[in-house]
């Protein structure tokens, strides 16, 4: 039948005969030829219940069956994936929480009863934050040294396609949450949404393993990245109940690249957790009903004037500088404890004194009755930033608009200095407190710190506009009062969202807020901010892959246009690590011995013609190498060379028996008539029994030497000669995977152009081709040299930005060199012999 097809095909790809009527035809000579055949019914239920007729039972067996399958089928859907991993994360969630409001309880508790004390309330603060500080990288280096930090710029690495060994793992999971539980209850200004995104991933992870038994969809990578991408959306939404601003932050954060269709996934799992979360904490008496996390009363008749507009958009520029600056200051703590021997090698010998001396530091500073009475230090995250979000005016007499809310204003009002001397030092002291925390070896996130210190930063502005402007903004026989909790929330929105090059961040507060009157403010903050951030610095989660050297993409900056003048053959690596199809196994070694490791090699058909054929992954070509010279090959070399000894032995063995045998049966008959001779006689007797033996044939002689020769010679001498023979013999490729299709790019090819490809596709490498030629290839290096502007990289010579402005005869002798050779190609392929449709003669139609 395929022969019969294959002949109906031409070498256009055109057919004689329609594919469907020819399946018709084949399928009826197939049904006529065997006879009637079982309904569909009938033969899914012999399948599933061979004794469906002959049992009494049988009905009720296949209808169990039936269930089971549905059941798993069911067990196996994305839906029920994504609704599990939302409950998942939002008890992780409640019972985290739970936890770290317990520690830091604790040691308000230990604090308030030593008030009589003040050295041994400073010891008991001390004290508390060391000891958890200490538990948390302790077991965090014990257990999986991959829960340290955030986890959003491995996360970055492994949704565009890196695997990263041991980071998801069970491990991994069981020390990020303990130790951040721990972590965060020290009380040190640590973020919680970083490593959450982490543990989702990680929870998505294993219970994508789980799910595998009822479905073997969840072992495609593709759909294992799918989840991955939805679990991202879940961290954020299960710690602040903003599903939205949670999938988008994700979307921001994590991706490069994100599919529609994976929109009604993360939104599906980060309501669910969302939702989850909040109503725990109303079984818990925690609230009354399920309302925004930290809940605002702004006006919603006239909230701004238009001229605030103004003040919002310099919070921004400000808060946008403030960004780029604490992404400068962290990567500087992490570059000068990593560039400094002395101190690099004194901490790693000491891996739990670092964040002990950054606890005891921080702790001492923040000592309520010392220097923490002047910047609230009594009270947490989440009561300082409801404070900061207060309606009420601290600055002067008198309330914006009063409403039932917790008042925590009295930490920021000292008997001493006033509002903006205290919001002054707050910000100023968790700015660089913040950036040097979040370089301890333990889980910990950079977005509830920033956005606390972004929150203050606003308050302290909206403080300053309120002593301005004390009766309010006059305009059109209105008055419109200055309110500082909104510009609180635009500030923690511009200034988090700098740091993480986010524009979510402004939905986020909003959903945190419960309000949306401050809408066009908080975007106009937001915007600018990441105008100014992304001009001077990376991202946060981007400065840490580069610190951290992870193999990632990083994006096209703005204001570089000359980058868009930018070809690959400015920037591309010209020597390329290649296999030809008449290579023998020991230029196949050679190449796998190579220092650089690739993970694919490319295939050419000749080094002259350097045509490319294809792609082969490594570890093809190692197991190629090791089928030709592995221990099974060399155990059968063995076993012939010692067949073949065996052989020779026992031919030797024959001759030499027989020539002994006849001397033996002379020598018998000998002793036994001269038993009464003498010694002398005797000995002559044993001379002649030695000559007997030793004084063989020539050809018995040639043949005992070969055996002795064989004997002494060293196996390992034989085995080398064996793989020297087989390393000369061509390499058989008919057993070895080969791409015959890898990704190309020509050597034109803009950089933008290049970098979407990349991203898109999350490639590592492609080769670069000329009419089929391999003349170069673009690896992730070069491509990331290549946007960072470096030059001293061997294959990264990035040209200057008029290079775009070539000489028009040298482009013009180019494009007629490769026409010619265009033309070559052509002639030589058209000078073959090419299969044709077969088309009959005149001499087919007389016969």
């Amino acid at each position: 039948g395929l022969s019969t097809a294959a002949q109906n095909i031409s070498m256009y790809g055109h057919y004689t005969q329609d594919l469907g009527a020819y399946a018709k035809e084949e399928a009826a000579r197939l049904r006529e030829k065997s006879g009637r055949r079982p309904s569909a019914t009938e033969r899914s239920l012999s399948l599933e219940n061979p004794d469906y007729d002959n049992g009494r039972c049988g009905k009720c067996c296949s209808c169990m069956l039936r269930c089971k399958k549905f059941l798993i089928a069911c067990v196996g859907e994305d839906w029920i994936f994504l609704i599990l991993l939302g409950l998942f994360m939002g008890l992780i969630s409640w019972g985290m929480d739970y936890g770290i409001d317990y520690c830091l309880h604790a040691q308000k508790w230990v604090y308030m009863s030593l008030e009589n004390n003040v050295f041994l309330q400073y010891l008991a603060w001390v004290t508390h934050a060391v000891v958890l500080i200490t538990f948390s990288a302790g077991f965090t280096q014990l257990l999986g040294s991959h829960a340290v930090g955030s986890g959003i710029p491995e996360m970055k690495t492994i949704l565009r396609g890196v695997v990263l060994k041991e980071y998801l793992t069970c491990k991994t999971f069981v020390a990020k949450v303990v130790s951040l539980t721990s972590a965060l209850g020290s009380g040190m200004p640590l973020g919680k949404e970083g490593p959450f995104v982490h543990i989702a991933c990680l929870c998505a992870a294993m219970l994508s393993r789980f799910m595998s038994v009822f479905g073997n969809v969840y072992q495609n990578k593709t759909r294992y990245i799918e989840m991955l991408s939805a679990a991202s959306a879940v961290g954020l939404a299960s710690c602040f109940a903003a599903p939205i601003g949670g999938v988008l932050f994700s979307i921001e954060a994590t991706g490069t690249v994100f599919l529609v269709r994976n929109y009604w996934r993360g939104f599906l799992a980060a309501t669910i957790s969302a939702l989850f979360f909040r109503i725990l904490a109303v079984w818990d008496t925690e609230e009354e009903t399920i309302t925004a996390l930290f809940k605002t009363r702004f006006s919603t008749d006239f909230p701004f004037d238009l001229k605030e507009l103004l003040a919002f958009a310099v919070l921004g520029i400000a808060s946008g500088i403030l960004g780029a600056l604490f992404v400068y200051l962290n990567r500087l703590i992490f570059e000068f404890i990593r560039n400094q021997n002395f101190i690099k090698n004194f901490f790693m010998k000491r891996r739990l004194l670092y964040p002990v001396l950054v606890t005891i530091l921080i702790s001492t500073l923040t000592f309520p009755p010392g220097f923490g009475q002047f910047m609230g230090s009594q009270l947490t995250q989440k009561e300082s930033l409801l404070s900061f979000f207060d309606n009420r005016t601290w600055s002067k007499p008198g309330t914006a608009e009063d409403y039932d809310y917790p008042d925590f204003s009295y930490a920021w009002k000292h008997p001493q200095v006033n509002v903006f001397v205290t919001l002054g030092l707050f910000v100023f002291m968790k700015f660089w407190m913040s950036a040097l925390a979040i370089t301890m070896p333990v889980p910990c996130g950079s977005f509830i710190p920033t956005f606390v210190i972004g929150a203050a930063f606003g308050r302290l502005a909206g403080e300053c506009m309120a002593a301005w402007f004390p009766d309010g903004i006059y305009s059109d026989g209105t008055v419109y009062p200055i309110v500082p909790g909104a510009y609180a929330v635009a500030g923690a929105a511009a200034l988090s969202g700098a740091v993480s090059h986010t524009v979510s961040t402004a939905v986020i507060i909003f959903e945190l807020t419960g309000q949306i009157s401050y809408l066009l403010p908080v975007m106009i903050a937001v915007i600018l901010a990441n105008v100014v951030a992304q001009s001077f610095q990376p991202s946060l989660y981007d400065s840490m892959i580069k610190i951290k050297k992870l193999p990632y993409l990083p994006e096209l900056g703005w204001g570089h246009n000359e980058k868009y003048n930018i070809r690959v053959k400015d920037f591309m690596t010209r020597d390329v690590t290649y296999i030809t199809l008449n290579c023998c196994y020991r230029d196949l070694q050679d190449v796998l011995q190579a220092g650089d490791h690739l993970k694919t090699l490319a295939l050419l058909k000749s080094s002259q013609s350097r045509i490319l054929l294809g792609s082969i992954e490594r570890v093809e070509l190692q197991a190629v190498v090791s089928q030709q010279l592995g221990r099974p090959r060399r155990l059968e070399y063995l076993r012939e060379r010692a067949a073949a000894k065996r052989k020779r032995q026992s031919v030797v063995s024959h001759l030499s028996s027989e020539g002994i045998s006849q001397k033996a049966t002379l020598e018998v008959r000998f002793q036994v008539n001269q038993v009464w001779s003498s010694t002398p006689r005797r000995t002559s007797l044993c001379l002649q029994r030695l000559h007997s033996i030793f004084c063989l044939e020539p050809s018995e002689k040639k043949a005992m030497a070969a055996s002795l020769s064989l004997h002494d010679s060293s196996p390992r001498l034989q085995i080398e000669e064996w793989e020297e023979s087989q390393l000369d013999e061509p390499v058989d490729f008919d057993n070895c995977k080969i791409e015959p299709a890898p990704f190309q790019l020509v050597e034109h090819t803009s950089l933008h152009k290049t970098h979407t490809m990349f991203s898109l596709l999350r490639l590592d490498h492609a080769y670069v081709t000329s009419i089929g030629r391999l003349i170069g290839m673009v690896s992730l290096k070069e491509l990331q040299k290549a946007i960072d502007g470096s030059l001293e990289v061997k294959g990264a010579k990035v040209r200057p930005p008029m290079a775009s402005l070539r000489d028009v005869r040298s482009s013009s002798c180019n494009i007629e060199i490769e026409a010619t050779e265009l033309h070559k190609l052509w002639d030589q392929y058209n000078s073959r012999s090419l299969p044709r449709k077969h088309l009959p003669s005149d001499s087919d139609e007389k016969s």
